[in-house]
């Protein structure tokens, strides 16, 4: 189990004109198609802790006020291949209950079975981080799941 959860157990991606963005507990991916052979000075980002702006070639891309906040400092972007743009964004309440439902405040939502994949997959991450002796990466959960699932930290062992 020395790959991280998200590689064993896969993403649940929300589709959006320009590419896709997910989740795990502590990071919010986004990754960004971009015309083959983009150089990295075609690039403008610019990641704060409520906002995030992108441009390419001059064009804007993505631009606005994020669901939630981030650690500005901890946020990346990376050109991969001359075609991809990926941004990380580092979580400030990483809570299993935390689950983004939407990448910027009223833009690129995920739909409503997507939303409850993407809670399943946190829940069941938590359940890992809590339970590191298990593998939860091909687990199927049902029941009570929304705000992170059940809370068992107060059961005596």
């Amino acid at each position: 189990m020395s790959a991280p959860f998200e590689e064993r157990s896969g993403v649940v991606p929300c589709g959006t004109p320009w590419g896709r963005w997910y989740q795990t507990l502590e990071e919010v991916f986004i990754e960004v198609q971009v015309p083959p052979g983009t150089r990295a000075k075609d690039v403008s980002c610019s990641l704060q802790s409520r906002r995030v702006a992108l441009s390419v070639c001059g064009r804007e891309v993505l631009q606005g006020n994020l669901f939630d906040s981030t650690i500005a400092d901890e946020g990346t972007w990376t050109l991969e291949d001359r075609k991809l743009i990926r941004i990380v964004l580092m979580k400030t309440n990483r809570d299993a209950g935390n689950c983004w439902t939407s990448l910027l405040e009223n833009e690129y939502a995920a739909d409503p079975w997507v939303q409850d994949q993407m809670q399943r997959k946190l829940t069941l991450e938590r359940f890992q981080r809590e339970n590191p002796g298990f593998d939860f990466s091909g687990a199927e959960i049902s029941g009570n799941y929304s705000k992170g699932g059940p809370d068992f930290s107060g059961l005596e062992k």
